[in-house]
Parts: C-alpha cells; structure tokens; sequence
C-alpha cells in the first residue's frame, strides 16, 4: 500500500524572511532618512519635510536597514500633558514609511511593533498618527478612527486640513 503525505501549503514571503532587526536611528542616518522619505514626499503620502529635521530629530526615529540601506522608518514624538488635563503623555507617529523594495516583507509590521514596545516604555497613555493611505497596518494593530480633539493640539493644530487625512488613535 502508498500512501501519499500531504506537503504543507507554502508560506508567504512575508513569513519566510527573517524578522526585521529594529534599531535607533543617530544623526549619522539624517540623509538615508531623508533620502527614503523623499519619493513619499513627492508622492504626497507624507508631508513636506526639510532635510535638516532628520538630523536634528533622529533621536524620534526607529529604522531597519538591510545590504547597507536603510528600508524603513518611524518617527515618534512625545507630547506632555498640558496643565490643566486629565489626560496623560501622549506620543505622535509621524513620518512611518517602507522602502519600496521592502514592503510586504514584514518591515513595517516590525517597525510598528517596535514602537509600540517604545510607548509603553514610555508611559505613553495613546498613540496618533495621521495617514492619507487606508491606514490598514495600524487598524490591524489596534489603531481606531480618531478627531483632532482628542490628539495633542500642538500636532493636532499643525496638521494641514488639504491632505485630507486619517486621524487614528490607539491607547495604550
């Protein structure tokens, strides 16, 4: 008698590529954060930024990098409470993108990851971050449709209305 043994269904790419490693990123990455920012820029999908932010605010960012480059990033900004609020800390995403030749390959799943662990971390008590594209990465990662109300008003007030983007919120 033969019997045949069922071969497992192939994983998807995303699942055989090893986890990306997640790191700081220093002042040294200012043009490789820039320079991974700018076809997003030109797109539209992210706002515009001068070059020199990424050198004097790489202490926000977290990167992954692979072969020398940098494939993805993510700023994170903290806001203190303002006197006379009940609520706590609250941290802003900004600036969240993945390299063309990086994307589906888990990079941002890693990076969102990373700097959820980095809130918490903090004591943040809610994460915010503004998208003009469907926002699904952070809707599987319990991020919700959220107004500007709830958010920090220094970010909340500099957020331009013309793009037209997604407020989304997650506490944490």
């Amino acid at each position: 008698m033969i019997t045949a043994t069922q071969r497992p269904a192939p994983l998807p790419p995303a699942l055989l590529a090893p986890t990306p490693s997640v790191r700081s990123a220093c002042a040294g990455d200012a043009a490789a954060l820039a320079g991974l920012s700018r076809p997003f820029m030109r797109s539209g999908a992210l706002r515009e930024r001068p070059a020199s932010l990424y050198a004097t605010h790489a202490a926000d960012f977290l990167v992954t990098e692979s072969a020398g480059r940098l494939d993805g990033c993510v700023g994170l900004r903290v806001h203190p409470a303002e006197p006379g609020e009940c609520r706590g800390s609250a941290g802003v995403l900004y600036n969240f993108c993945v390299a063309a030749h990086s994307q589906g390959h888990g990079v941002g799943a890693a990076l969102l990851r990373a700097v959820l662990a980095m809130a918490r971390a903090q004591s943040l008590g809610a994460l915010f971050t503004a998208t003009t594209g469907d926002g699904s990465l952070f809707l599987r990662y319990g991020f919700a449709p959220s107004t500007a109300g709830l958010a920090p008003r220094s970010w909340a007030e500099s957020l331009d209305p013309r793009r037209n983007a997604r407020i989304l919120a997650r506490v944490l």
